[in-house]
């Protein structure tokens, strides 16, 4: 199942162009008035990875099947949209399916689109969309203690160990934090999802910015101003460029880009900051029928990278035969890297890297 990114933000900020171009389709309509996406719109990506290609030119395969992302634009939230104003709860709904959110801000002027609230301002728009994302989990939060006290005063442990820890998040959030602020530990992170709250969701802000700035964004000077931290992913991005891109072949697109001053497109940016606020890596299978990229979470285990491709592999596990890609590349194929020690058999414990290459034996 591909890994699934909302795209949030006020009317208005370019959200429809910008999805339109990620996923080269005209399937959200872009118009100068809010709320001309209702239902959301959903593209699939393929993660563009140079390493599928050179191992392609080892194994010949028949087939290369890059990892996949599925960008999902949602309407534009207004102001009380926790409260329903603007379609604001089918809205907030679409938004708690994805795995993570990239929150688009408008900074370019365009005398022909018309702002919700008049002008540009990115850190009263960002604050705005913040707002109803932490009063939607306000909500969420409250419902869940109704439901949870009763059972807590049985003495169940589970629930009483659960109310504890939505009454810390509530008290946290009443302040205006999201929820991903806080530092659970392994097990209360496990309870912490059960919520499907909207601030514990991996955030991402793309800064969308004119065709005639994107080369010279002083990023630390907009986190500054937006009140970003370090440890947040915010990419600048341009809409137009990124739709200008969808018509040009790959030289073409790469001598646009060097001329504008960057080095790599919005798509890029933005999947490369997904994999950092969701903690992803990427791992490959290599061989004659195909080769394959597979996204996985950091630290996962061997049984656990194999169960991505199938139940049965990670029930019936019994090893794992591992090239890193490095090796692989290096010494032609999977052949050479064996006969130079270069291959390894990994049991159960092995923590997957980025980069290997696998083969799993198993037995069901």
């Amino acid at each position: 199942m591909a890994l699934q990114i909302g795209i949030v933000g006020l009317p208005n900020v370019g959200k429809s162009t910008l999805f339109n171009a990620l996923t080269r389709s005209k399937g959200a309509e872009a118009a100068n008035y809010p709320f001309c996406t209702i239902e959301p719109n959903v593209g699939i990506v393929e993660v563009p990875d140079e390493r599928l290609s050179k191992l392609a030119a080892i194994c010949n395969p028949k087939k290369i099947i890059p990892a996949a992302i599925e960008f999902v634009d949602i309407a534009g939230l207004v102001k009380g949209a926790s409260k329903g104003e603007g379609l604001g709860n089918q809205f907030l709904h679409a938004i708690r399916e994805v795995d993570a959110i990239c929150h688009v801000v408008r900074s370019f002027e365009d005398g022909g689109i018309t702002h919700v609230d008049g002008k540009i301002d990115p850190k009263r728009d960002l604050e705005t969309i913040e707002t109803e994302l932490i009063l939607a989990d306000c909500d969420t939060i409250t419902n869940r203690i109704d439901k949870t006290e009763g059972a807590a005063k049985s003495g169940d442990k589970e629930k009483i160990k659960e109310l504890s820890l939505l009454k810390q998040t509530f008290d946290v959030i009443q302040k205006g934090r999201r929820a991903s602020s806080i530092s659970f530990n392994e097990e209360e992170d496990l309870i912490a999802k059960q919520w499907n709250l909207l601030t514990y969701k991996p955030l991402i802000y793309a800064l969308n910015v004119s065709e005639d700035s994107i080369g010279s964004v002083d990023m630390k000077s907009i986190r500054d101003q937006l009140k970003i931290s370090d440890s947040e992913q915010i990419i600048s991005i341009s809409a137009k460029i990124e739709e200008d891109l969808q018509n040009l072949k790959p030289e073409e697109a790469e001598e646009f880009l060097t001329e504008l001053g960057i080095t790599s497109s919005g798509l890029d940016k933005l999947i490369h900051a997904a994999y950092a606020a969701l903690g992803y890596i990427t791992y490959f299978t290599a061989g004659e029928m195909e080769v394959r990229a597979w996204n996985i979470k950091v630290g996962m285990t061997a049984p656990q990278a194999a169960g991505v491709i199938h139940t049965d592999f990670e029930k019936g596990f019994i090893r794992a035969e591992t090239i890193h890609f490095d090796d692989f590349v290096n010494l032609n194929g999977e052949q050479k890297a064996k006969e130079a020690g270069k291959m390894r058999a990994e049991g159960k414990e092995y923590v997957v890297q980025d980069g290997d290459v696998m083969h799993f034996r198993f037995n069901v």
